[in-house]
């Protein structure tokens, strides 16, 4: 089957041919065979079924390492759900590296960061392709790139830039100037309770096309 009937609707045209060009699906994983086993050990059945429409949509995805993260999961892949009520979470996939914390997906769909603390860092799994595509993009682009740690992260000014709204940010954001598109990670400097860890990434000197790229579809 042709990768187009695998990606799913919603993404930005940017998102579908980052897809495209770079990822790839190494097989989606059957959860029906786990719900028996899972119901056994207190599993809810609507917890079960948040995996399996997971998996339907993002199982077995393959794309190119985040800039940060070690570069986030290896492959999306739902996992069994860990409780309990009403904040269940189940694993998006297994780390590339060795982490102290795992890519989980939260209570309401969050694609986020868990090392016995939840940090989301997109609203959505969407947020975070997103924000992959947007990063390969803007890397591609830029006539500079500056990134900043710690405090100095702190003390950027973003008046005067825009949410960029696609990558559904929460602990992690993206801002769109004039010029420039602003990428800021806080997600391990949360999880980990590490301020050090904070990062931003300034990319410069970019053009309608290289502040919007392919857009959205509409």
């Amino acid at each position: 089957m042709a990768i187009d009937a695998y990606i799913p609707a919603g993404l930005t045209r940017r998102a579908k041919g980052f897809i495209r060009s770079h990822g790839y699906w190494t097989g989606r994983h059957d959860v029906e065979r786990y719900r028996v086993r899972w119901e056994e050990h207190g599993v809810p059945a609507a917890q079960i079924d948040r995996v399996v429409a997971f998996e339907a949509v993002w199982g077995g995805l393959a794309l190119p390492p985040s800039p940060h993260y070690d570069g986030g999961p290896r492959t999306l892949s739902g996992d069994v759900p860990e409780g309990p009520d009403p904040d269940w979470h189940f694993e998006a996939g297994m780390q590339r590296t060795a982490l102290p914390y795992a890519f989980m997906i939260g209570p309401n769909g969050e694609f986020g960061l868990h090392a016995g603390k939840w940090v989301p860092l997109h609203a959505s799994v969407e947020g975070w392709v997103e924000a992959l595509a947007l990063a390969d993009h803007a890397r591609n682009w830029a006539r500079t790139t500056t990134t900043l740690k710690g405090a100095a992260v702190d003390e950027l000014v973003l008046d005067g830039f825009e949410a960029v709204p696609e990558v559904a940010g929460l602990a992690d954001t993206w801002w769109r100037g004039t010029d420039s598109l602003v990428a800021v990670y806080r997600g391990e400097a949360e999880v980990l309770d590490a301020p050090q860890c904070l990062t931003a990434t300034i990319y410069a000197g970019l053009d309608e096309w290289g502040l919007r790229g392919l857009g959205p579809t509409g």
